[in-house]
């Protein structure tokens, strides 16, 4: 069973969850992948992720892909958000509110290592990354 202890760690087995949808889903005008991240962090979740497919298709069987000679306007996205099971599921009506299109699994995992950074040291890095030399 997944644990929460203090310092924001993770450890043991765990629920997935993945929301595939288009990068061009909205909501109330806003990407609609940013909307659930939001929800997901304002839901105490341990975190989310964001990624973005070159190529793939979905329930309209319509390929949608990156190639310079066939340029899409809505790649697949990906949002993938891992806790416990409880936390998880508690989650996911909102998820049933906000996806009208797309696909929501769940897979269990096992949590290995997941250890936050000291919220200072997080600032320092965030100053500093993209700076160059002085």
């Amino acid at each position: 069973m997944a644990r929460l202890r203090s310092g924001s760690r993770l450890t043991g087995t765990a629920l997935r969850v993945t929301i595939i949808i288009g990068e061009n889903d909205t909501w109330r005008h806003k990407p609609l992948y940013a909307e659930i991240v939001h929800r997901a962090r304002g839901a105490g979740l341990a975190g989310a992720s964001v990624f973005k497919g070159i190529e793939g298709f979905g329930a309209s069987s319509l390929i949608h892909t990156s190639r310079l000679l066939s340029l899409s306007e809505d790649l697949p996205v990906a949002i993938v958000i891992v806790d416990t099971d409880a936390r998880v599921r508690a989650f996911l009506p909102q998820l049933d509110e906000l996806v009208e299109e797309g696909l929501v699994l769940l897979d269990d995992c096992e949590v290995i290592r997941y250890v936050g950074r000291d919220s200072d040291a997080g600032r320092r890095a965030t100053r500093t990354e993209g700076a160059g030399p002085a």
